[in-house]
């Protein structure tokens, strides 16, 4: 978890509403009476909306989820999310089947909210679930799209045209004319000041448009907003000597990236073809229950929110939670065991080995059922003042370019050999201080307590002015203004 800024982070998390309303709401979507609710309990706490059980007194459950105030983009994204999980619904796929919305917060209960389906939990079956997984993926995304962004309703889109609050233009309708094509909800297209940009966020209708909008985006912020700023990590400042880096740097890389972009679209036109896929596939949003013969199965995905629809080749790769890279045997793809001699070791270490393994299992099983492919795609991430990662991996565009634009014209993307090295050099350097950055939610207390002791300890022993004042405007732990990065 993030260690710094906590009284901000549970600000953005605070929702006021009325929670009678709500649960009237929530009734009248089932055709129940208000009175028909026995309870409503708090559910889970995720990274975009906060999750309640409502139970009536018959025994039916259902689920009430709510989105932070800071939920981005405001009105799109509640719609964007009812439709696609409705869509896949009705392809086929394992999706909570929806009861009720709304998309803003003009409503009695004061809040955008999501009425939907509750699924029971059972216990996980690694291997049985990561087949069943990406089997649910590959049909997911054999599903054809006319165009690239969010699926909305047709009809929420049409309505939200004739909105001053809510200005965009018609999506692009599906064979099925209820859903549309319309505005890209993706996080990265919306978060601080950039939902203030007059920029394209409509349909994609190539993939040329759609690994080019990241980075227009992006330039149009850092053109109306840019100014020089430190790197919003503070672990990474002091490889740059504690400088405010200047948007410029940023900005010549993402020209570069718009100048090779298109070229590094695959030859074959099938991985063009916009296709939709989980936006956080990870367990706790997959949803399994037990069969009578015992045996686990999925029966749901959940968390749709800001879900895009892009061409094939930009959805690929193990999703985040899935993964395991940094472990030597999942990147060798060696099959997993246990130690023989696991009952030798203290219940400490069978506990590390034993979470290894499964790691290592949901590694091995998921990359053994589907394809890998890899991605430029730090173009289109906000700016956080440096520019290293984009520029690492145009460099590493340069350095391959012949295998990934197929060498018929020579790469419009130069570096200087100096340029390189130390580029490369400053990127070791930050991968070691980026190890050093997570902390486990158990251990917050107990690391901020060791982090304010550390912290007096270094000002009690800097040797000038100069050092004690780098600490104490840049010690790793310490709460921060993040506005200036928005």
């Amino acid at each position: 978890m993030s260690s710094f800024n906590d009284g901000l982070r549970h600000a953005e998390r605070r929702r006021v509403f009325k929670v009678d309303e709500l649960c009237r709401l929530a009734a009248g979507a089932v055709n129940r009476s208000p009175d028909a609710i026995m309870h409503m309990e708090k559910l889970a706490e995720g990274g975009f909306n906060r999750t309640f059980l409502i139970t009536m007194r018959c025994g039916f459950r259902m689920v009430a989820r709510i989105p932070y105030p800071a939920t981005i983009p405001k009105n799109f994204a509640v719609a964007s999310e009812v439709a696609t999980m409705a869509f896949l619904r009705s392809s086929g796929l394992p999706i909570p089947e929806v009861y009720g919305y709304s998309p803003t917060p003009n409503n009695a209960a004061g809040t955008e909210y999501i009425f939907m389906e509750f699924f029971g939990l059972g216990e996980g079956e690694i291997i049985s679930i990561s087949h069943q997984l990406a089997e649910l993926e590959s049909k997911m995304m054999s599903i054809a799209f006319p165009a690239g962004g969010s699926l909305y309703y047709t009809e929420d889109l049409e309505n939200a045209a004739r909105s001053p609050s809510w200005p965009t233009r018609s999506g692009i309708t599906l064979e099925n004319k209820s859903f549309c094509v319309g505005p890209d909800t993706s996080l990265r297209l919306w978060c601080g000041r950039r939902s203030q940009l007059d920029v394209d966020r409509s349909p994609y209708e190539s993939a040329e448009a759609a690994v080019l909008r990241g980075a227009e985006k992006e330039l149009a912020y850092l053109r109306r907003f840019g100014r020089p700023l430190l790197p919003f990590q503070r672990i990474r400042r002091e490889a740059y000597k504690y400088q405010e880096q200047p948007p410029s740097d940023h900005i010549e890389n993402l020209d570069r990236y718009l100048l090779i972009a298109p070229s590094l679209i695959p030859r074959n036109p099938a991985l063009s073809h916009f296709r939709i896929r989980h936006p956080d596939l990870q367990p706790s949003n997959i949803i399994v229950s037990r069969s009578p013969d015992s045996n686990l199965h999925i029966v749901g995905l959940i968390d749709w929110q800001n879900t895009s629809i892009l061409p094939l080749f930009l959805l690929t790769g193990i999703p985040q939670q899935l993964q395991n890279y940094d472990d030597i045997g999942s990147q060798s793809m060696t099959r997993p065991s246990l130690p023989e001699k696991l009952d030798d070791l203290d219940e400490t270490h069978q506990s590390e080995e034993v979470e290894l393994y499964r790691r290592r299992l949901v590694h091995y099983h998921y990359v053994k059922s589907t394809e890998e492919y890899t991605e430029l795609h730090y173009a289109g991430d906000p700016w956080e003042g440096e520019t290293l990662a984009l520029k690492i991996a145009l460099i590493q565009a340069t350095e391959r370019w012949k295998t990934l634009a197929g060498g018929g014209l020579p790469c419009p993307v130069v570096f200087d050999p100096d340029d390189v090295r130390e580029t490369m050099k400053l990127g070791a350097e930050q991968r070691e201080a980026d190890e050093c950055l997570e902390m486990p939610a158990e251990h917050y207390g107990e690391a901020m307590a060791l982090s304010k002791k550390l912290k007096e300890n270094g000002l009690a022993v800097a040797e000038s002015e100069e050092e004690r004042a780098q600490i104490a405007a840049h010690w790793l732990l310490d709460d921060m203004d993040e506005e200036e990065y928005m």
